[in-house]
């Protein structure tokens, strides 16, 4: 039984998570995440001296001291010859792949290594398969959809623009990734809600992730958190939980 809808009247924009939300986690974890790693070291031997990717190693090489002093102790960085450095912003990438990061950087550089996949026809998007007949839902009901996620506007776009469904960027109004903040942050939805120019209190955010749902609350967006997993929740007595995106603004 769908939770009842309270004030849907207010809400203009659909703001989702995709990991878990709109596409299956196995997809990012099994297929996605594997393949960059697979990919990186080649990659980065293939694109290293490109001025985008050199900016993307720096980066790393910021975030890799700030680890250190942080006292995570990540694998050992190397900067006398181009070969070492290569090797390090591999093996650092990798350690903070293991470690799920959502460090920014290495976001943008998984983006990268996706783009030169789904150009070659190696990766499809996946999206679950009330999410397009959602999207042109609440495109016909006036309302606007936008995407937040750990991973690179690059990598959302091409996820979105490459669905067996075909291409849904075209429901898609605005894109963020973590440099807009955290997605645990308040302070993120605020920035977000501005950027588009609407009141928090116009926006409902959906995620996976009670952490993120509860940060959008705070910045005064409804909020829903999304269980995919039939037995992952009693829905009954949740009411701002959803299973699928059928019980979202159906009218």
């Amino acid at each position: 039984m769908a939770p009842p809808q309270a004030d849907d009247s207010q809400i203009r924009v659909v703001l989702l998570d995709i990991e878990g939300t709109t596409t299956p986690v196995d997809f990012v974890y099994k297929t996605l995440f594997p393949y960059a790693s697979r990919r990186l070291e080649s990659f980065l031997r293939e694109h290293f001296g490109e001025g985008e990717i050199q900016s993307l190693h720096g980066e790393l090489r910021l975030q890799h001291r700030r680890d250190e002093t942080d006292g995570l102790q990540p694998p050992a960085w190397n900067e006398e010859t181009d070969e070492l450095q290569l090797h390090s912003s591999v093996a650092y990438a990798n350690w903070l792949m293991v470690r799920d990061s959502k460090c920014t950087p290495l976001k943008m550089l998984q983006g990268k290594i996706w783009q030169q996949a789904y150009a070659e026809g190696a990766l499809h998007g996946e999206v679950y398969a009330d999410v397009p007949r959602a999207f042109a839902r609440w495109k016909r009901q006036g309302r606007e959809i936008c995407i937040y996620s750990s991973g690179s506007v690059l990598a959302q776009q091409l996820l979105f623009r490459t669905t067996a469904a075909g291409d849904l960027t075209t429901y898609i109004s605005f894109f963020f990734d973590t440099r807009i903040g955290a997605k645990t942050e308040s302070d993120s939805y605020r920035r977000i809600a501005e950027s588009i120019k609407r009141s928090p209190n116009e926006v409902l955010f959906v995620s996976d992730a009670i952490k993120e749902v509860e940060a959008a609350r705070l910045a005064s967006m409804r909020a829903r958190l999304c269980k995919r997993e039939a037995d992952a929740v009693d829905f009954t007595s949740n009411k701002e939980t959803i299973q699928e995106f059928d019980q979202i603004l159906p009218g």
